[in-house]
């Protein structure tokens, strides 16, 4: 949800087998069947991160729980006004330091703040759309500005990241209609395409528009990337119960109560609440990343399946013993993430770009 250090600002494979981690860096075929054949064998690259998590990654893992005060919810509306009183307190807009090298502006014209991060002196033709995650319950954090400017700058793209509304304030009906305005005016102006990407409740936000725009008329998306996305806000995919016992960091009733909040009067399984629900066809081709030791692990799982079956040409990266959101953290597993998004998109690293 939110990266460890921000303020209140968050296996069901049916025909698949899972990835041993010597075989976890894979693309799956399209296919127009759910049943799909083993995927072949890639070795890591030389150079790439070993098996072992790093010694970055095992000391953030038990840093966790004491800097986010990772706790199950006891009293629901403490919960409320604690995230409440968290929101009040939060800038959105990013220091100068975590987008260095990149000049960032607000884009005029939404009913909430919208800024385009693009490389210094670059005119990109190709665009991101970015969703944070947080648990839609906290904004953009300094981790989240880190990796959009890493993005922006190593593959030389325009990145743009809504401020969305957050709940409890707000449900998912007052972010669709305006986010997919947002996509349609950032398609306008990218000749060489949008992609849309998001982390953890980002990344399920991400999920829930794409299957949105492709059944409008209009722009599309040219590819889709979730970084552990947040697609079933009730946690009732099977094996949850089971990936909560390894994540130090998500806790299952506050994923729940967070989730009846974004869903509002609604069900919360309603697919523009829970996209795990939701219609995979049509959807373009996708990068999913997860890691073993993430709550959400189950549902990433399920939703790559889901997607596998509806013919999406999906690529997945499953990394064993690392957290939720790793991409995004300060750790050099992030890098190797880095590098295999930017080789799904068809870029290659610029020269002294690097995170």
């Amino acid at each position: 949800m939110t990266t460890p250090f921000a303020g209140a600002n968050r296996s069901r494979f049916k025909g698949l087998r899972l990835i041993p981690h010597s075989q976890r860096r894979v693309a799956l075929p399209c296919r127009t069947t759910s049943t799909l054949p083993l995927p072949r064998t890639r070795l890591p690259p030389p150079g790439s991160v070993p098996a072992v998590p790093s010694l970055a990654h095992r000391l953030l893992t038990r840093a966790i729980p004491a800097l986010r005060g990772s706790s199950e919810v006891t009293d629901p509306e403490q919960v409320r006004r604690d995230v409440l009183a968290g929101q009040a307190e939060v800038e959105v807009a990013p220091s100068g330091r975590t987008v260095a090298g990149c000049d960032v502006r607000e884009l005029d014209g939404h009913p909430f703040p919208v800024f385009e991060v693009v490389p210094r002196g670059g005119a990109p033709e190709r665009s991101v759309l970015y969703l944070h995650g947080g648990g839609y319950v906290s904004g953009i954090d300094r981790f989240h500005w880190r990796y959009v400017a890493a993005l922006a700058r190593t593959a030389g793209m325009r990145v743009v990241v809504p401020a969305y509304p957050l709940t409890p304030t707000h449900t998912w009906r007052d972010c669709h209609e305006p986010l997919l305005e947002v996509f349609e005016q950032t398609a306008i102006a990218s000749p060489g395409g949008v992609t849309l990407m998001g982390d953890s409740a980002g990344g399920g936000l991400a999920l829930a528009l794409g299957q949105q725009v492709v059944r409008r008329p209009g722009p599309q998306p040219t590819h889709l990337v979730l970084i552990s996305p947040w697609v079933d806000l009730a946690g009732t995919t099977p094996g949850t119960e089971d990936a909560r016992r390894v994540d130090p960091w998500l806790r299952l009733s506050k994923l729940r109560l967070y989730g009846t909040w974004w869903a509002g009067e609604d069900d919360v399984e309603r697919p523009e609440a829970s996209p795990l629900n939701g219609d995979f066809a049509g959807l373009p081709r996708t990068m999913v990343l997860c890691g073993t030791r993430d709550l959400l692990l189950p549902q990433v799982r399920e939703a790559v399946r889901r997607a596998s079956a509806a013919g999406v040409p999906v690529t997945y990266r499953e990394e064993e013993g690392l957290l939720h959101v790793y991409p995004l953290l300060p750790i050099p597993e992030a890098k190797s993430a880095l590098r295999d998004v930017l080789r799904f998109l068809g870029f290659e690293e610029r020269q002294g770009a690097s995170r």
